[in-house]
């Protein structure tokens, strides 16, 4: 038990933060500014994504970058030669082999873009608060990051899965229930 005006033992948390990717929002779009709550939406799906995979992410470190349709779309063409806008594209980085030494610079894991006109006509149309689609798509774009993907059926599945249990955490319903229902 901790006396009274005795700081907590917060030796959880420390482990917990030290855990975590080293995240930074990059706003490249002026429309993200009707936004102001995006960056800390996505600090906190990144974090709780972090620590729900099994990989060993901490002191890595990622960049979303938050732009417009424009934007993604110059980068979907560029990179996966498809010619239109989209929500959200994720970069992996290259690994680095062998074992990191001190000094090293820390791990990249990659780098987010999301799409704010594409987002946001979703959320609308899917009728779900704006910081829940922001939160899902933080969390698929990171869960690429980290080797998970939706190739086939069984991966779908499988991401699906953890995208919805990371969400849940985060008190966001399941962004895949009205899809299944109508199957």
């Amino acid at each position: 038990m901790t006396p009274a005006g005795a700081p907590e033992d917060d030796s959880q948390t420390t482990m917990s933060q030290l855990s975590l990717p080293i995240t930074e929002v990059l706003v490249v779009a002026t429309c993200w500014q009707t936004e102001p709550d995006a960056e800390a939406v996505i600090q906190r799906a990144i974090a709780a994504a972090a620590e729900a995979v099994d990989a060993d992410v901490g002191e890595a470190e990622l960049a979303v970058m938050l732009t417009d349709d424009s934007g993604i779309r110059t980068l979907n063409r560029n990179w996966r030669g498809i010619d239109r806008p989209t929500n959200v594209l994720s970069f992996p980085a290259l690994r680095a082999e062998g074992a990191r030494k001190p000094g090293d610079a820390p791990p990249m894991l990659g780098d987010i873009a999301i799409a704010y006109e594409t987002m946001r006509r979703e959320a609308d149309a899917e009728q779900k608060p704006f910081e829940h689609h922001l939160s899902h798509l933080a969390v698929h774009g990171f869960l690429h990051l980290v080797g998970y993907d939706h190739e086939n059926d069984r991966d779908a599945e499988d991401m699906e899965s953890l995208e919805t249990e990371i969400l849940a955490q985060l008190g966001i319903p399941d962004p895949y229930a009205d899809r299944e229902r109508m199957d």
